[in-house]
């Protein structure tokens, strides 16, 4: 195998003086024809290739703050959404126990209101009682005061005689009279 120096050296020696051919010694010719090829890339297209490295670093670096911008915004509504989401909770919370206690009102207000009614109905029970009681009693007095009267005139009847009958009406008229005077 030769060496690179070599090849370098043969190149000042090549047998077919006038004529132009190819070196088929791939080992010879490949470190040559790559070193030529990347040193005019790197010459001529310095340049192009600055220009696409830095146009890519600035895509990258746009990327990157659109992503921190993103990333930030991103923050912001998480933590809007966090601090809705604790007074949302915070609301429900008061909710619930206005509820509750609502709740515990409106059952105290029906307990009043049924135990009030209840009374009521009691007292109106209590009244009617005391009403049936007293038209009852009312009933038994004149009853009885008609069958004592029936009694007394009955008696009054099998005991007087016309005559007594006529003095007791003429006694009668004579007090009326006596008291027509009075009033005169």
């Amino acid at each position: 195998m030769k060496s690179v120096t070599d090849s370098f050296v043969s190149l000042g020696h090549w047998p077919s003086a006038g004529s132009f051919g190819f070196n088929t010694d791939i080992l010879a010719t490949n470190p040559i024809n790559l070193s030529v090829v990347f040193g005019v890339l790197i010459f001529f297209r310095k340049g192009v290739l600055n220009d696409l490295l830095d146009n890519r670093k600035q895509r990258i670096l746009s990327t990157i703050r659109n992503s921190e911008e993103l990333r930030r915004g991103a923050i912001e509504q998480l933590e809007r959404a966090r601090a809705r989401l604790r007074k949302v909770e915070m609301e429900a919370d008061e909710y619930r126990m206005n509820g509750y206690s609502e709740i515990e009102r409106e059952k105290e207000n029906l307990i009043n209101a049924t135990s009030d009614s209840l009374e009521r109905l009691e007292n109106y029970k209590n009244e009617t009682l005391h009403f049936e009681q007293q038209r009852a009693i009312s009933q038994v007095r004149q009853r009885v005061f008609q069958q004592a009267l029936q009694g007394a005139l009955g008696i009054l009847n099998s005991c007087l005689n016309s005559e007594l009958h006529f003095r007791t009406i003429r006694a009668n008229i004579g007090i009326l009279g006596a008291m027509e005077e009075i009033a005169d």
